[in-house]
């Protein structure tokens, strides 16, 4: 029988089938952080259980952690608790961990790509719900909840519904200036953020096949902001040059029988899907969100609708991200002044995003009203933007660059947009609330963000 990517991954993981109930389902490798695993741990603890299969499971400090001089001894109370206690669990346990200062530290979905961790045909989970992000490379990947990572620590499996599966084709190739940000972001506002509720995507088209991991991670990291499970993309000779030694990656002989095993993940040519949804990019423009979730976005040349014109079922939501916003119906997205610009996540915090902000702020200035923060995504993101002389280019511009870590994307440590001022980010999210509480959050890509942290407005690059 044909089979899709998703299926031919959950069949392959089902411990037991249930008609009536979700699957016990296997994990491969748990990704874990410093906020969603101290009560799993406890929780085996208090249960008397061990932890299963130690090697598959990997840690970082990333969404409490300061990206300033503060790292080491975190101000913020809670922040050190957390921090500790996961350094504290990992050492009992004998799970591997990526520490501030080890060269390896960073956002869990930047390092796990990185380290080779993340590999096709996989199945990964972590307490995070931009999981997703690692689907890139081919594999199932999604969040959970705490309860869940208890169940993986415990034992390796979790209780899920097989997923209804999806397939989005992109037809046709974008103008040079849209990005796999505006991409996705011009998805989200074609679904909604409830649309693919209950899906696994698998993401096609000639515009993928020579699309670079860093663009397939930042398009399958937001996937979950249209309700999707997971986002994946097929492998390919991309994915296994990219995965190429890695340090997790397999080695020697066993490289080449990976690769014979991961080719076989691919959708089969007459496979079928739940739904299947066609993109044309070729007449798409970079991208910007004006409310208060991803779908309420339009591309910089647009306005911000009015309420008129919205679907009967979007028309309340519509009004309260208004309400919030502080706009008027029908004004100009581009020229709306900003305060704050973001550049990292686990979204755009990788080198090639931090390449494309060089080139376009490169002898120029950060507008005297703007506070503009580059923070990598890891650690090795952060050398190899010295190394090429890109730290020295922001520096010069009079941006601001930070250690790695999830920063201003959540409201989560001390890098925060202060109440009333507005901020145009490279990260995922746009809650309200999600930058700082009374904060306003414009969700683009790295090269808009770059260009309205310059002009001091949104504006476009180039």
């Amino acid at each position: 029988m044909q089979k899709n990517i998703i299926e031919k991954i959950w069949d392959e993981h089902v411990v037991k089938a249930h008609d009536e109930g979700p699957d016990i389902f296997a994990i491969d490798v748990m990704l874990l952080h410093e906020v969603t695993s101290p009560q799993a741990f406890a929780e085996l603890r208090k249960r008397g259980l061990n932890v299963f299969q130690k090697e598959r499971l990997f840690s970082t400090v990333d969404h409490s952690i300061p990206t300033d001089s503060s790292r080491h001894k975190p101000s913020d109370p809670l922040a050190k608790e957390q921090i500790d206690t996961l350094r504290k669990n990992v050492k009992a346990s004998g799970v591997k961990l990526f520490d501030i200062d080890s060269g390896e530290q960073g956002i869990v979905h930047v390092i796990g790509p990185e380290q080779g961790i993340t590999q096709p045909g996989m199945t990964l989970v972590c307490g995070d719900s931009h999981t997703s992000t690692h689907g890139a490379f081919g594999a199932l990947a999604f969040g959970v909840g705490t309860s869940e990572v208890g169940h993986v620590l415990a034992t390796g499996c979790i209780l899920q519904q097989r997923p209804k599966t999806m397939r989005v084709n992109f037809k046709g190739m974008p103008p040079a200036n849209v990005y796999a940000k505006d991409i996705i972001m011009a998805l989200i506002q074609t679904l909604g953020v409830d649309g693919a509720n209950g899906y696994c995507i698998e993401y096609s088209g000639e515009w993928i096949k020579g699309l670079s991991m860093e663009g397939r991670m930042t398009l399958c990291n937001m996937s979950i902001e249209c309700g999707a499970r997971a986002g994946l993309v097929a492998p390919d000779q991309v994915t296994y040059e990219h995965l190429k030694g890695k340090p997790h990656a397999p080695k020697g002989e066993q490289w080449e029988k990976a690769v014979a095993a991961w080719s076989h993940f691919v959708s089969d040519s007459d496979a079928s899907f739940d739904h299947e949804l066609d993109l044309d990019l070729s007449q798409l423009k970079p991208m910007v969100s004006w409310g208060t979730n991803p779908e309420q976005s339009v591309n910089i040349l647009g306005s911000i609708p009015k309420l008129s014109d919205l679907p009967e079922d979007k028309k309340i939501a519509g009004k309260k991200a208004l309400d919030y916003m502080g706009f008027d119906q029908s004004r100009d997205i581009s020229g709306i002044p900003i305060q704050w610009a973001f550049l990292g996540s686990c979204t755009n915090g990788r080198i090639e995003d931090l390449r494309v902000a060089a080139e376009i702020i490169k002898g120029k200035k950060v507008h005297e009203k703007v506070t503009f923060y580059v923070v990598p995504g890891s650690e090795q993101v952060q050398d190899q933007a010295e190394k090429e002389g890109l730290t020295e280019i922001f520096k010069e511009a009079g941006a601001i660059v930070r250690k790695p870590g999830c920063s201003m994307c959540i409201g989560m440590n001390s890098d925060k947009v202060p109440h009333g001022e507005r901020c145009i980010s490279t990260s995922n999210r746009n809650f309200i609330g999600r930058q700082g509480t009374g904060s306003y959050t414009h969700l683009a890509s790295p090269a808009t963000v770059t260009a309205s942290a310059i002009e001091g407005k949104i504006t476009a690059a180039g």
